[in-house]
């Protein structure tokens, strides 16, 4: 989430960091900013995208995802727009087992990245990943849901 000011939550900051972290150890070249930019004051990847650059990620080396409303859409569109057939995926613990079950389910050669950073409370975040992890399984096995999709995008 990012607030009315633009500034990324908690959560969201801790997972561009962990991505930065990534990226100046040499261990992914390029940063895909997958989010939802459905309204005006919630724009994720553009944020996501300005706070990377900001803490040294050169612009070149990041890319936006602006129809990643939910992780299997992000997932979904990493390899179908990007052409992105393994990749890592950094989120916080709790999260990574359902990102890593929907692109292991897509057939995707995908590698977990925890954002966890210490004294941060997700209670709230893993009360609401059991319904995510069903509604996960429901997409995965019954409705493979069709995607926003676009023309194909080259990072």
């Amino acid at each position: 989430m990012v607030f009315p000011n633009g500034k990324l939550c908690a959560p969201l900051a801790d997972r561009v960091n962990s991505a930065v972290d990534l990226y100046k150890a040499g261990k992914v070249t390029k940063l895909l900013m997958s989010g939802d930019n459905r309204f005006s004051y919630n724009n994720e990847p553009d944020r996501m995208r300005d706070y990377a650059i900001t803490h040294g990620v050169p612009a070149k080396d990041v890319a936006t995802d602006y129809a990643g409303r939910r992780t299997y859409d992000s997932i979904y569109r990493a390899n179908h727009i990007f052409g992105l057939d393994h990749f890592v995926i950094v989120s916080q613990g709790f999260h990574l087992d359902r990102a890593l079950f929907i692109a292991r389910r897509l057939h995707i050669d995908a590698y977990g990245y925890s954002a966890d950073r210490p004294g941060r409370s997700m209670l709230m975040a893993i009360m609401r990943e059991l319904p995510a992890c069903i509604n996960a399984m429901v997409d995965a096995y019954v409705r493979q849901p069709h995607c926003v999709m676009g023309k194909r995008e080259t990072i």
